[in-house]
């Protein structure tokens, strides 16, 4: 195991201190900081040791109003999950486990008795085909439902899963982002069909796409609250600001309700100290907010969706099975209707 790369370092330090410094401030600054002193940890063969960054706490003075907001109760309990709910999972980083915290968790939720739905909002479609959909035998699917007004409930399909189904994909919705420019309300489109169904389930699931374009405004803006996954690693950290800022600029305009529901940690692998340190620090930075769940790196978790189903019914007793069984009663706990 070789000594972390200086710039991995810096970048991974510097992701959680840029959540809170201004726009003028980040401008303002045309040199690095001085490298704080880092711990030193063995590595995975007790020799030559490696360097573990230590962490600034990031101020909060100067950010701008929205993200500003979101931090003040970054690490306050979110409070019960007040049923039928909209989640968005997000995080335009790719490959931190978007799509199977999806799948999975929308799966555990169903086998614990909740009506889920599945919304597919990403053009690799990999939900749809991970839950058992080939995009050739579609009539509908989701880009009709933006682009075309076709109502969402014509465009869902149920799952091999008792209670789960699933709002499909296509490539078709590549497109989306630049057909949606000039429509009228384009970050609208999303959430007034979801309000169509939004009684029939008991949970909705937005499998938003890695990027912070339309299609995602769309997502955040049709969600009650955010879940973030982020991969065990210091790259994830460093969209996490740009997310957050994006989560406060979208709950300022469009959804005055939106809030990060919380953070989930995935593809965590015991034998490294970094994925230790990663979550130290998230857990450090945003309290509560961070289920206490840490989903593993898993060969079972990524053979699942080549088999078009969620790791729960492809191995009901792998780690990734239980971790996300486990994740779904946590995010579920103590959920109750929404009165009236």
């Amino acid at each position: 195991m070789g000594r972390v790369d200086e710039d991995v370092k810096r970048r991974g330090r510097e992701a959680l201190a840029s959540l809170r410094r201004g726009p003028s401030e980040r401008t303002a600054r045309k040199s690095p900081r001085a490298e704080p002193e880092a711990d030193v940890a063995a590595s995975d063969d007790g020799e030559n040791p490696i360097e573990l960054p230590a962490f600034d706490p990031p101020p909060i003075e100067g950010a701008d109003a929205p993200t500003r907001q979101l931090l003040a109760h970054a690490a306050e309990d979110p409070g019960p999950l007040l049923l039928p709910s909209v989640l968005a999972i997000a995080n335009q980083k790719g490959g931190v486990g978007k799509t199977t915290t999806a799948v999975n968790l929308g799966a555990a939720m169903a086998e614990e008795g909740y009506r889920v739905l599945v919304v597919d909002l990403d053009p690799q479609s990999n939900a749809t085909t991970g839950l058992g959909l080939s995009a050739r035998d579609l009539g509908s699917s989701v880009y009709d439902v933006v682009m075309n007004n076709t109502a969402i409930d014509d465009c869902i399909e149920p799952t091999s899963l008792k209670n789960l189904f699933v709002a499909p994909a296509t490539i078709d919705l590549a497109g989306a982002e630049i057909e949606l420019v000039p429509a009228m309300s384009r970050e609208l489109k999303l959430r007034r069909a979801i309000d169509e169904v939004r009684e029939d389930y008991d949970v909705v699931l937005i499998d938003c796409p890695p990027s912070l374009g339309l299609l995602t405004v769309n997502g955040l803006a049709a969600a009650d609250g955010v879940v973030v996954p982020i991969q065990c690693e210091y790259y994830a950290l460093e969209g996490l600001g740009q997310l957050l800022r994006n989560v406060g600029l979208v709950r300022s305009n469009l959804n005055p309700i939106l809030d990060v529901r919380g953070i989930v940690l995935t593809m965590y692998d015991g034998r490294t100290r970094l994925a230790d340190q990663v979550v130290d620090e998230v857990r450090l930075h945003f309290g509560r907010r961070v289920y206490e769940t840490v989903v593993p790196r898993t060969v079972r978790l990524s053979e699942a969706p080549s088999f078009g189903q969620p790791i729960i019914v492809f191995d009901s007793t792998s780690r990734g099975a239980k971790a996300y069984r486990e994740l779904a009663k946590e995010v579920c706990r103590d959920a109750k209707r929404r009165a009236g």
